[in-house]
């Protein structure tokens, strides 16, 4: 029997590569909000997140993304996932994901961190070190 996160996130890859909005709307309620940073205002409504998500589109083989759970239930995901790209820097990621009774996410929230391409770790927060 197939986990429903993995359902989910199937899905959600075949819309990333495909951008088409039935794809992109089967992912989602009508009402839900999209986070693409905690703090930053949602795209919210599935027309806002068609919106967003065709200005911000990335086309099918420009990159490859990897993932594992990290705490599922039956109403919220977290998931990590590794972003690479061909022509440009990648990205660590971490997503929560909230569902409705149908399976489709209510709210989706977002974090990355930028890899630049050159392989030279992640760029983010650094903590202090005894000689700051």
């Amino acid at each position: 029997m197939s986990e429903p996160i993995n359902d989910w996130m199937d899905a959600y890859l075949r819309a990333w590569d495909s951008n088409e909005p039935d794809d992109i709307r089967a992912l989602f309620t009508e009402d839900a909000e999209y986070y693409t940073l905690p703090g930053r205002p949602a795209k919210a409504g599935i027309e806002a997140i068609l919106a967003w998500w065709d200005d911000a589109r990335d086309e099918a083989g420009d990159y490859t993304f990897r993932w594992e759970p990290v705490s599922v239930t039956p109403n919220r995901a977290v998931i990590q996932g590794y972003t690479d790209y061909r022509e440009r820097e990648g990205y660590h990621n971490l997503w929560i994901i909230d569902f409705a009774p149908d399976g489709r996410a209510s709210r989706f929230t977002e974090w990355w961190v930028e890899v630049p391409a050159d392989g030279s770790g992640p760029k983010g927060a650094t903590l202090p070190t005894s000689e700051d």
